[in-house]
């Protein structure tokens, strides 16, 4: 059972669990049903859609790894909600990160809170991000925004953990390839105990 508060269980045989790299995983998900995507919004996409012509689950959980110039590393951010961080469409006269011509927020809300944790929101983007500026985001990934709106486009509830692995700053990439082990074991706790 993943207990996400006194008010909403879901049977781990409902649930799939998303991530996009096996390294996030570990062996501590070994007994669940989950699907490992693969880097970027993509093969996130591709991989979820496909997951989901093979089973409906009840609630659809996603968890990875992620920098924050915010939370410090090692820390678990529920992210409710998601802003598409390489959508510039703005010569055309549209606002930054704004999906021209579609019925989407540019800070899409959808996702479950886990009392206990701090809330984030997730920048989603196909870069590597090393520089914020005046972000609307805190939390930086590279798949959680699709995945959010496939559950959101779906009527599947979703819950986004991410595991702080950097600060998203210059040290980011030697500080993911340490922290990214770490993932596993801090997700299991979470939910798990």
């Amino acid at each position: 059972m993943i207990h996400i508060d006194e008010h909403t269980s879901v049977a781990l045989a409902d649930t799939l669990f998303v991530f996009a790299l096996e390294a996030e995983a570990a062996d501590a998900f070994s007994h669940v049903d989950a699907v490992f995507t693969g880097i970027g919004k993509v093969n996130a996409a591709i991989a979820l859609t496909k997951a989901l012509q093979r089973r409906r689950p009840k609630l659809i959980v996603n968890l990875g790894s992620a920098g924050s110039p915010r939370y410090g590393k090692g820390q678990l951010v529920c992210c409710t909600r998601f802003v598409q961080r390489d959508m510039d469409v703005t010569p055309l006269g549209f606002a930054r990160y704004e999906t021209p011509f579609a019925d989407i927020p540019v800070v899409l809300e959808q996702g479950l809170s886990m009392p206990g944790l701090p809330l984030g929101i997730c920048g989603t983007g196909d870069n590597f991000e090393t520089q914020h500026g005046e972000a609307p985001y805190d939390v930086v990934d590279m798949e959680a925004y699709v995945l959010a709106l496939i559950a959101r486009e779906e009527g599947i509830p979703f819950l986004c953990l991410k595991y702080v692995s950097d600060d998203a700053g210059s040290d980011a990439a030697d500080d993911w390839s340490v922290q990214v082990h770490l993932a596993a074991a801090a997700f299991a706790k979470a939910l798990f105990d």
